[in-house]
């Protein structure tokens, strides 16, 4: 197993998307540290010594005791997936109807949450020097999609976040690089059919592989960012949205 011996911190684990590229993670042997703000010790107890840790990534008290009790239960972390954020519950709306209030929680939670976490995380990583940096953004930016401006500014900023963070941290063995997916029938999209209703059959219809998008969908690109034969591989974005979008 490629990731065995590993540990592999995953923000936004408890379901959908986060979960998957856990269950991915696992299989090739990673240990398994949950984050996520409800249901991580549920979702951690599904995997082999899995570790689950209530955490609101937007918080940086939180983030810091989030890297503390890793180190601390698991003795070091080799790989973070940044994959926490909002986007579901958000509501479609022209730009200049987003409350400032909202506007400012999207991106506390979509972008500052990567930072902090990566703050946190990667003094670790440089003491072992080596670790793998995931970071989830969406293949919004890359078509403009209108009507959510703060979510898609925000996972558009995580494809310049991962650019450079990737720079400064290559000296130390450090590899970040960004998976973006496209629309995805996760528990948290399903869970708001309205949603689903706008935004599911436009996007098939779109894709050269007309079908549902799920989390498992997700998981190869990502396992194979955070193992061994990605090691030559740093600041790039791998879109994976079914070919909505060639780039």
């Amino acid at each position: 197993m490629k990731l065995a011996g590993k540990v592999a911190l995953v923000t936004g684990a408890s379901q959908g998307i986060g979960h998957a590229i856990a269950q991915g993670l696992a299989a090739e042997g990673a240990r398994i540290v949950v984050a996520d703000l409800q249901r991580a010790d549920e979702a951690a107890a599904g995997f082999p010594d899995g570790v689950g840790l209530t955490v609101d990534v937007s918080s940086e008290d939180d983030v810091a005791r989030m890297a503390e009790e890793t180190v601390e239960r698991c003795g070091g972390i080799d790989v973070l997936v940044n994959n926490a954020g909002l986007y579901a519950s958000l509501a479609m709306r022209p730009f200049d109807e987003i409350p400032l209030e909202e506007w400012r929680r999207v991106m506390d939670v979509n972008v500052a949450s990567m930072f902090l976490a990566c703050r946190a995380v990667v003094p670790r990583m440089r003491e072992q020097g080596s670790g793998k940096i995931v970071n989830i953004s969406s293949g919004t930016p890359f078509r403009g999609v209108p009507f959510l401006l703060h979510y898609v500014t925000s996972k558009g900023a995580i494809v310049a976040f991962t650019r450079a963070l990737a720079r400064e941290l290559g000296k130390d063995g450090i590899l970040v690089n960004c998976v973006a997916p496209g629309f995805t029938m996760s528990a948290g999209v399903e869970a708001h059919p309205e949603v689903v209703e706008k935004l599911r059959d436009v996007s098939v219809a779109a894709r050269t592989i007309q079908r549902d998008q799920v989390p498992e969908d997700v998981v190869g690109a990502t396992v194979f960012l955070c193992g061994p034969e990605s090691d030559f591989v740093t600041g790039q974005t791998i879109v994976i949205d079914g070919g909505q979008y060639f780039h």
